[in-house]
């Protein structure tokens, strides 16, 4: 992280050791020397402290850090949208392919199976429309971009919302048209094996 560099280099303008400083602002010359090594990180009662001995704001003091952080929790977000999406994906994939089977073979046990498998999906899904609404993502084009790391400009962006209109209402659409296909599947396969 930067923290340390940016310590250090104030410090050495200063020509403060680190014992100097550590005195300075309350803590031990090894805490000094950890938070110079990268090996911990100070509190935010020694952060504001430090910005008050080197007279810099804390934004200048932690501007490298912020912007780590920042790439590490972007990258950790993609990360959990594409665990939660496989997820939901199996899941779906699972309750489609399980129904037939469960209703036929299971009876009672079987609905009740299919029925958990339903709650599950549901569940995930609901997980996955949280994370979009958290991240501002919507539409196929804005989805994917944020799947590389990348993010749509101010007017892409707002001809993807524009679409979302039309495209809630083909998604609507499409799903209707699959589900009265997997329905009537169902009912031919059920009629077959009788």
């Amino acid at each position: 992280m930067e923290l340390g560099n940016q310590i250090k280099k104030y410090r050495t303008q200063l020509n403060l050791s680190q014992e100097e400083l550590a005195s300075t602002i309350y803590v031990s010359r090894q805490t000094i020397s950890n938070w110079e090594n990268d090996k911990s990180y100070p509190d935010v009662n020694s952060l504001i402290r430090l910005s008050e001995v080197f007279d810099i704001s804390l934004d200048i003091l932690i501007k490298g850090d912020i912007l780590v952080m920042k790439e590490e929790i972007k990258e950790e977000d993609i990360k959990t949208f594409g665990k939660i999406g496989n997820i939901l994906t199996i899941l779906f994939v699972i309750m489609i392919v399980s129904a037939v089977p469960l209703f036929y073979f299971g009876k009672i046990g079987g609905i009740v199976c299919w029925a958990t498998i339903a709650v599950a999906t549901l569940y995930v899904a609901g997980k996955v429309e949280k994370q979009k609404k958290e991240h501002h993502i919507q539409t196929y084009k804005q989805i994917v971009a944020f799947m590389d790391g990348k993010c749509l400009d101010e007017i892409e962006n707002t001809r993807e919302e524009g679409k979302m209109k039309y495209q809630k209402f083909f998604l609507v659409l499409f799903s209707g048209l699959v589900g009265l296909l997997v329905c009537t599947f169902m009912g031919f396969l059920i009629i077959w094996l009788k």
